[in-house]
Order: C-alpha cells, then sequence, then structure tokens
C-alpha cells in the first residue's frame, strides 16, 4: 500500500515563502505524475500543479503560475512545492497525490499553510 506524508506547512507572512514536501513510502510505489492541490475553508479542492515522473514535466494553475515550482527526486520518492510571494489567498491545507492511468489513487493528509497580511 502506497501512503503519501506531507510536510513543511505553516505560518508565514505576505510575501514570505515556504517549501512542503511529500515523501512516498510502500513497496507498490509507481505513479505516471504527482500533483499538488489545495483546499481552503469553505471552498472546492484547487488544482495547483503537477510534474511528470519521467520526465519531469511541469504544468500550473493561473493562480500560481510564476510563484510556485514543482520540482521530484525520484531517488526520494519526493515530490516538493516551493512557494514564493505567498498571497493570504493562498492559506489552505495542501495536499499531494499520484496514481497511474490518470486517475490520483493516493492522496496525502495535507499540510497546512497560513499566510497572513
Amino acid at each position: 500500500q502506497v501512503q503519501l506524508e506531507e510536510s513543511g506547512g505553516g505560518l508565514v507572512q505576505a510575501g514570505g515563502s515556504l517549501r512542503l514536501s511529500c515523501v512516498a513510502s510502500g513497496r507498490t510505489f509507481v505513479t505516471d505524475s504527482m500533483a499538488w492541490f489545495r483546499q481552503a475553508p469553505g471552498k472546492e479542492r484547487e488544482f495547483i500543479g503537477d510534474i511528470s515522473w519521467s520526465e519531469g514535466y511541469t504544468v500550473y494553475a493561473d493562480s500560481v503560475k510564476g510563484r510556485f515550482t514543482i520540482a521530484r527526486d525520484k531517488t526520494k520518492n519526493t515530490v516538493y512545492l516551493q512557494m514564493n510571494r505567498l498571497k493570504p489567498e493562498d492559506t489552505a491545507v495542501y495536499h499531494c497525490t499520484g496514481g497511474t492511468g490518470g486517475r490520483y489513487s493516493y492522496w496525502g493528509q495535507g499540510t497546512q499553510v497560513t499566510v497572513s497580511s
């Protein structure tokens, strides 16, 4: 069974930076890509971006493009989300996810990011 564990969340002032990590564990971990989503209170879950596991190609939502960067370390089964120039509207619980066949099958519990104004 695959497990994902996020870390790196916290409280930061607007304009600051955070780097989230997501480590995958389990003997059967195979994924086509890894993605980050976030969910703020009272709002729907929002896609942030993803990275293809093999080639490292990335795609980002317009709301974070130019501020957030996704990277992965295949040797550590880890995906990162570098968040710069944070805004109060970036406050949310951030989840990583992965899977194969076009499906996000594995989900982490999430890590809270709070951006103060």
